[in-house]
């Protein structure tokens, strides 16, 4: 392997407003992203904002899954970075696939050995 890591940062738009609002959803979302790519789950925190937003990790023995949404806009940021053999597409995709994106845009960056590539 010629990386410590790969990073997949996606904004994901038109998202349905319904599961962007709904924190258990969210959480029950990032937690089976993980373990459908291979992740072993070890912590989960979320917090909802008022009046609308959520926050959240889920933190993984191979790095890290997270989320910003912005239901106003119908929109919401995730960053999926895994190492070793993991493939971070696998949860981003399952993730935008659960949140019913209209519009995504992602890309990845190779992280921890060398000048940081991007792949998109």
């Amino acid at each position: 392997m010629n990386t410590m890591g790969r990073h997949v940062i996606a904004e994901l738009k038109d998202c349905n407003l319904e599961k962007l609002i709904d924190m258990q959803y969210m959480e029950r979302v990032f937690v089976d992203a993980a373990l459908e790519a291979g992740a072993e789950v070890r912590e989960v925190v979320f917090h909802k904002f008022a009046p609308y937003g959520i926050s959240g990790v889920v933190i993984i023995s191979e790095s890290h899954l997270t989320i910003h949404s912005f239901p106003e806009h119908k929109y919401a940021s995730i960053d999926i970075y895994t190492c070793g053999d993991l493939d971070p597409h696998v949860a981003a995709n399952y993730i935008m696939g659960s949140l019913e994106a209209k519009s995504t845009q992602s890309l990845e960056l190779s992280r921890g050995i060398g000048p940081i590539k991007i792949n998109q």
